[in-house]
């Protein structure tokens, strides 16, 4: 008795079909299981000596440029640290309250991303003032009040003047500059930095870019939460 023949593209569509389900679940299940692109890290890199083990392969670990620790006063004269707690993200930006340009612009940029995070335990804001010469801690809190009404984790800092240009300029890699032909004016970045709880740079916003960029950090932010989830899951 003969067996009977089957056409060739009935034997590749049954191939397929028995096919397709493995290969969906290997790829859900090995590949693409709660897999996103993770942010950049931003700054110099370096290889360490030391390895961790990923997929049984010896990977050399990286180190990254990190936001150094510093303390400074807010508006309520409160000393402020950074980090404030390890497992917390940092949204930070560089103005001063007499600023003729964008500072007033970015903060209120600022205050919208404040609102959305503002009961999110892991997120706090801090700016930081370029011109702590004339930004004493009562001139913050009368400049700082109807942004910091409804965002209660947002600190407006003054500290040294020095040191604070060499945070912007070596830590957060960003310009604070004296303008040298007119005493009032001081040139300043107007990002918006966002920053792990490791004190990495993972993001950089342009607040005079309209509402597009700061969208993005809002987008962003929420990848950089699930990646500090996962974190501290598996810790």
């Amino acid at each position: 008795m003969s067996l009977p023949s089957f056409p060739i593209k009935k034997v590749l569509v049954l191939l397929i079909l028995l096919a397709v389900p493995g290969t969906l679940y290997y790829l859900l299940k090995e590949k693409g299981q709660n897999r996103y692109r993770p942010l950049p890290i931003y700054g110099t890199k370096q290889v360490a000596k030391t390895f961790h083990i990923k997929r049984r392969k010896q990977i050399p670990d990286t180190i990254y440029h990190v936001v150094r620790d510093f303390k400074f006063l807010n508006q309520n004269s409160d000393s402020i640290s950074f980090p404030a707690d390890s497992n917390q993200i940092t949204v930070v930006n560089f103005f001063y309250t007499r600023c003729p340009v964008f500072c007033l612009g970015m903060n209120k940029e600022m205050a919208r991303v404040a609102k959305i995070y503002n009961n999110n335990r892991l997120m706090r804001f801090i700016s930081i003032s370029v011109d702590p010469e004339n930004d004493s801690p009562s001139v913050l809190a009368e400049y700082s009040k109807p942004f910091v009404a409804e965002n209660k984790k947002w600190d407006f800092l003054t500290g040294d003047k020095e040191l604070i240009y060499s945070i912007a300029k070596n830590d957060f890699l960003v310009d604070a500059i004296q303008d040298t032909s007119n005493k009032q004016n001081i040139i300043h970045s107007p990002m918006l930095i966002l920053i792990d709880p490791q004190k990495r740079i993972r993001g950089y916003y342009d607040s005079s870019r309209g509402q597009d960029q700061v969208n993005l950090l809002i987008d962003e932010i929420k990848v950089l939460i699930t990646e500090e989830l996962r974190s501290i899951k598996d810790r």
